[in-house]
């Protein structure tokens, strides 16, 4: 174990309650701090003396009409937001994310304002015909951060008297994140991958969630600060191997930020530690009303009442990758689940599917449900200190690396998780592999880097159940087919074209061009990719990190519904085929 940072740091709301109690009479502050903190040090001003006022830097537009505004009195609101050159066109927009679900049945626009100006301009008129105009600062600095990349991030920021513009306000949360960077950035990590087994950052912050009035969505600075470390870190490492930014081969070990709440200042430590081997304990559940994520050994004890021939692989710390084959005389289809452990319902999906095609004569499939065990461990870790958040951390394998991208080529000596795919084509000999996946079910950023989530701008917000087409040149028409069929099968399922529905608004609000296919009422993907053995990939994406309870039963039912659907559809297409031929 190597400690390579530790730090603590003044509260910034402490430090401008110190500074500037008795100085002058205005200040208006911009800081990266839950609203009950930030209420409570204006307060503290107030006693003194101050005008003061302390705003959030983070979705300041959101958090004026959360806090300033009485939305239930609104008919009408009317948004511009800036343009700026340093981030992409629709920015400004996606920050005001879920605007549009908070302000009811009052009819919202946005605006682009060619300016680069850093606020927005807002016109709320409400039901009994009076208006109001607002200015709402958001403030932002350009900057190029520790790989060469220009952003435009939010920033603190302080005005000390009337009619100032005012300058940056560096805030603890800021500068807890880039020393901690720095100092990552700048060890010794010698010249070969993995460069450790768990690099853990643990920060402790004094800031709350704040949960929204619309689905799952919250505003959480600890769980948006989790996302930066983890993908800005991913990036210098990137960097230091000399790959591209996004490369999902990367295997540096297993980076965990753990981002916990406090009472106290902030801190950070940072230090290297072995590899967990022990797996969370979880009570069982029934697994049709399954309202959270399985223990890995109820994974193991459903896969096992399946039946079929047991295969498996074996992981960086040493858990099992199991799997089974079921052989039959149908045309063969491999499902998996959890290649991305932070994306839950698959898992639970695939085994309730198995056990229905499982009783079926003639059935022949594979089904891994659960392919990344280490990244499974850590998720469960991980929600024992917050549940509700993403855990993108657990996302990828102890080397750190995406299973899928993992190849004979680049693995090395051993294929360690990636080996069960290989294994379940040889035995099945498949030409169909669905591939259950999931996403965030709330808004996905990275406020200290550009804000929207470079490389995954496409998943920062929900759109529905998601279905992605992999397929082999001259497999588009079965593609197509397979499409159809299964979102023709997936639009019975009662209230889930519905629920398309309101997040795809949402979506095309905030977002502005889908840039998707709309199939059946499912947003929908599909093109060529010869990295797959199999010539025809079945990739869902349900909108499941953080769900529980009833949402989290409708998620991996739709997942289970999904890999009938496939399995009818093949049997189906291949018939044919062979009818014709």
């Amino acid at each position: 174990m190597t400690v390579i940072h530790a730090r603590e740091f003044e509260r910034t709301l402490d430090r401008l309650v110190a500074e500037h109690s008795g100085d002058g009479n205005y200040l208006r502050a911009w800081t990266f701090d839950d609203r009950a903190s930030r209420v409570a040090a204006q307060q503290r001003l107030a006693a003194a003396g101050m005008d003061a006022e302390i705003r959030s830097a983070y979705k300041p537009l959101l958090h004026f009409f959360v806090e300033e505004v009485d939305i239930a009195s609104l008919k009408t609101v009317r948004v511009s937001y800036p343009v700026h050159p340093d981030a992409p066109r629709n920015r400004f927009r996606l920050e005001a994310y879920p605007l549009a679900a908070l302000v009811g049945d009052a009819e919202i626009e946005f605006v682009e304002r060619e300016d680069a100006g850093l606020f927005y301009e807002v016109v709320l008129i409400a039901k009994d015909g009076s208006s109001e105009n607002h200015r709402v600062f958001a403030p932002n600095r350009v900057h190029v951060d520790l790989v060469g990349e220009t952003n435009l991030s939010p920033t603190g920021w302080i005005v000390t008297s009337p009619g100032e513009a005012g300058e940056r306000l560096e805030t603890d949360y800021e500068a807890l994140f880039a020393s901690t960077l720095e100092a990552i950035a700048g060890h010794d990590w010698g010249a070969s991958e993995p460069y450790f087994e768990e690099l853990n950052i643990r920060v402790e912050l004094p800031a709350a969630d704040e949960k929204l009035a619309h689905d799952e969505e919250v505003v959480s600075l600890r769980e948006a600060l989790h996302e930066d470390f983890y993908f800005s870190l991913l990036e210098i490492f990137q960097k230091k191997s000399g790959r591209p930014l996004g490369d999902r081969g990367l295997k540096p070990g297993q980076i965990v930020p753990e981002i916990v709440q406090s009472e106290g200042g902030p801190s950070v430590r940072v230090e290297t530690r072995p590899l967990l081997g022990v797996n969370a304990a979880e009570a069982a559940q029934d697994l049709d009303t399954a309202e959270r994520p399985l223990s890995a050994e109820q994974i193991a004890s459903e896969l096992e009442a399946i039946g079929g021939a047991p295969f498996e692989a074996h992981t960086r710390s040493g858990r099992r990758v199991a799997a089974r084959y079921v052989k039959g005389t149908d045309a063969a289809m491999m499902i998996s689940g959890g290649q991305h452990a932070n994306e839950t319902t698959g898992v639970v999906g695939a085994l309730r599917a198995a056990r229905v095609l499982a009783g079926r004569e003639g059935a022949h499939f594979t089904i891994s449900p659960q392919e990344n065990p280490d990244g499974y461990a850590l998720h469960q870790r991980l929600r024992v200190d917050n549940p509700l958040h993403m855990h993108h951390a657990a996302r990828y394998t102890a080397l750190g690396d995406d299973l899928e991208y993992r190849t004979a080529e680049n693995a090395g000596v051993d294929l360690n998780e990636k080996a069960i795919r290989f294994e379940a084509k040889q035995l099945s000999g498949a030409k169909l592999h669905v591939n259950l996946h999931g996403y965030p079910s709330h808004e996905w950023t990275r406020p200290l880097s550009g804000y929207v989530p470079r490389n995954f701008a496409m998943w920062t917000l929900p759109k529905g159940f998601f279905l992605i087409v992999r397929h082999h040149e001259g497999w588009e028409a079965r593609a197509e087919e397979l499409l159809d069929r299964v979102t023709r099968h997936l639009g019975a399922i009662p209230d889930l074209l519905a629920y398309n529905d309101a997040q795809i608004a949402l979506f095309e609000t905030h977002a502005g061009e889908t840039g998707f296919r709309i199939i059946n009422g499912f947003p929908c993907f599909s093109g060529v990719d010869e990295r797959h053995d199999v010539p025809l990939t079945l990739i869902t994406e349900y909108p499941d990190e953080t769900i529980y309870g009833e949402a989290f039963v409708k998620g991996h039912t739709a997942q289970m519904q999904t890999v009938l659907a496939a399995y009818d559809a093949l049997q189906a297409i291949l018939a044919h085929e062979s009818l014709v031929s």
